[in-house]
């Protein structure tokens, strides 16, 4: 039988792929029209906002799991032990932690991107606060390699 968490944790797990490469791209585009001092267009603004928004769209997933996940709950009922990186204490404090603090990055510097007034300074701020905001996601993704918490690359049903 498949419950809604189980669902969310499919499209958690799928819509991390689109943050990704939204970042990548993003990053991508902010480098080079940066370097080669190109005019930030719609594409790139689009680019920009998008990003935000499924970021924004996966944070609400994972808030969401955070409150039903029986991993997390099983650190706050005392059950896991915290004297060491368990995957209780990763989905409860680290990764909650370091992808909450992701996504305002992603949105500070999506806002002030978007408020810069020259189209070098937008791509330079993208640029870095994408950057920023994309490495503490990588840090904090559980991947199947990851000595803190491993998952699958994509989850099943």
């Amino acid at each position: 039988m498949m419950n809604l968490f189980t669902v969310l944790l499919f499209f958690h797990s799928l819509i991390r792929w689109f943050v990704l490469a939204g970042l990548l791209i993003a990053i991508c585009r902010a480098y080079r029209g940066y370097t080669k001092r190109l005019p930030f267009d719609k594409t790139d603004n689009a680019l920009r906002h998008w990003t935000a928004t499924v970021a924004h769209i996966q944070l609400m997933l994972g808030i969401y799991m955070y409150t039903q996940s029986p991993t997390v709950k099983s650190l706050f009922n005392g059950i896991a032990s915290t004297n060491r990186v368990s995957e209780p204490v990763f989905f409860g404090a680290i990764h909650i932690g370091m992808m909450l603090a992701a996504i305002i990055i992603i949105t500070i510097g999506s806002a002030r991107a978007r408020r810069q007034l020259n189209h070098h300074d937008k791509f330079k701020t993208m640029l870095i606060w994408f950057g920023i905001a994309l490495a503490a996601i990588f840090i904090a993704i559980p991947w199947p390699f990851s000595p803190l918490a491993h998952r699958p690359y994509l989850r099943s049903f």
